[in-house]
């Protein structure tokens, strides 16, 4: 299979360095407006450069679109009315206004993935297999200051990976939110059936977290996306008092997680849908519902600057 890469930033560079890996792909060509940093990313990887978009898709089976967000409409409405199979980089667009129009464009048989990339880590699968009656959710997403520009406030760019797992991995949609913050800086309770979910999110944090924590009545489970492994407590079998000391025995179970690259997973399965015609995993009205639920709860960041 022949495939593209539009956009030679930071995650343009990591699609093109994964494709070059990977068995079904056969040639791979790089478009960016930016020619001397797509040729440097091409000579990188063995991929070859495109002159234009147009020269790209007369190339390739399929492409990812890996362009600055505000340029996602306008970019992935020219790609996919031509019937070519695309993932876009999350998010799917700027606004869910944006989404909806772009959703009715798709031509009937195009294959158009979004990538939510923490869909495809696996303690994502294993906790989703292991949780049951959650009594509370809590996912922190923090990250320290950056120079990375970005047109996103930190709802957009870190906690949308988490309301995509909690509405598409773990719940069905929040009926509530109530959300407080600024624009580097957020928080959001949710209310999912009869489980309050918190998340919070920052571009302001002195170190890098990315954890779950779910609470239940007969275990806690925890989480972290980056070392990708899940732990389980089991409530106390045994209460003491030693030396004025408050001591409590847990069991504690390290759950089998096999270490996977996500993005590697990701484009291994955007390739296996556009093969196979089946629907890829991240869905473009799945994208748009987490786009919705990312305004409304910056809506509530406004009155809390």
């Amino acid at each position: 299979m022949d495939v593209g890469v539009i956009g030679t930033g930071m995650m343009g560079r990591n699609h093109v360095r994964i494709y070059s890996e990977l068995k079904p792909v056969q040639s791979l060509f790089v478009y960016d407006v930016n020619q001397d940093q797509a040729r440097i990313v091409a000579e990188q990887n063995n991929a070859e450069v495109a002159g234009s978009i147009q020269e790209l898709l007369k190339n390739v089976d399929a492409v990812s679109l890996c362009v600055p967000t505000p340029l996602h409409y306008q970019s992935a409405q020219k790609i996919i009315t031509t019937g070519m199979n695309t993932l876009i980089e999350k998010p799917i667009c700027l606004t869910s206004t944006e989404g909806h129009e772009l959703i009715n464009k798709i031509p009937k048989g195009t294959i158009v993935g979004v990538g939510h990339i923490e869909r495809f880590n696996p303690i994502v699968k294993e906790i989703s297999r292991i949780i049951s009656s959650p009594l509370y959710v809590e996912l922190k997403r923090h990250n320290p200051t950056s120079s990375r520009i970005t047109a996103s406030s930190v709802v957009e760019d870190l906690m949308i990976h988490d309301i995509d797992i909690i509405l598409h991995s773990l719940f069905q949609d929040p009926l509530e939110v109530f959300s407080r913050g600024t624009r580097d800086v957020a928080m959001a309770l949710c209310q999912c059936g009869n489980t309050p979910v918190y998340l919070s999110a920052s571009r302001k944090a002195s170190k890098k977290i990315r954890m779950i924590h779910i609470e239940q009545e007969d275990i806690t489970i925890e989480g972290d996306f980056m070392t990708q492994e899940v732990y389980i407590y089991r409530k106390p079998g045994l209460y003491s008092v030693e030396n004025e000391r408050y001591v409590q025995e847990n069991i504690v179970e390290k759950v089998q997680v096999t270490k996977k690259e996500p993005l590697r997973d990701e484009l291994l399965s955007f390739l296996d849908s556009v093969r196979t015609g089946k629907e890829f995993p991240v869905t473009p009205e799945q994208a748009v519902m987490n786009l919705e639920v990312c305004e409304y709860i910056i809506q509530g960041l406004s009155h809390g600057n």
